[in-house]
């Protein structure tokens, strides 16, 4: 009887415990994650296939509604629900963005991120320095306008006083 117990510990340490020390496996999943599906080779080919052309699209500057029909029919039924009786017209294009810029200029490399950078924050500057020099101005015209009103409150209460005689 211990025979057939040694012999069956030594076959469970060969089949288990040898197999796990020489191979391990790695730490199962936790229980919440889901396995996806495994994709057939038409789907491998789909992503590929749309995975390209939106890369090669993004180094343009607009991605067309040839690449991206879906987001473009959704854009097109909000305009004209919300327009009503305007037609929406593709010869209308919106500037890009500050970011869109930064983003094509990136794309391009330092030499030319450098210089939308520098344009950005000269925009910056400017616009800070307008509102600074309108602020200043504005505050000029009300001491200014505080000034003359105690001038005239002095003229008024000297004018109205009566002047002492000794």
């Amino acid at each position: 009887m211990k025979v057939r117990v040694v012999c069956r510990k030594a076959y469970d340490y060969v089949r288990y415990d040898l197999k796990e020390i020489a191979f391990p496996s790695s730490l199962p999943d936790p229980p919440h994650i889901q396995n996806r599906p495994k994709l057939t080779w038409r789907d491998h080919l789909f992503i590929l296939k749309r995975a390209t052309r939106l890369y090669a699209a993004s180094w343009v500057r607009d991605i067309g509604p040839d690449l991206r029909p879906h987001d473009y029919a959704k854009d097109n039924d909000d305009k004209e629900a919300s327009d009503g009786a305007k037609s929406t017209s593709s010869a209308q294009q919106e500037e890009p963005s500050v970011f869109q810029d930064l983003a094509v200029a990136a794309r391009g490399g330092m030499e030319t991120l450098r210089p939308a950078l520098q344009r950005v924050y000269m925009t910056r500057a400017s616009a800070y320095r307008d509102a600074l020099k309108s602020f200043i101005q504005g505050y000029q015209e009300g001491v200014q306008q505080v000034m003359e009103k105690k001038e005239e409150s002095k003229t008024q209460t000297e004018g109205k006083a009566p002047k002492k005689s000794t």
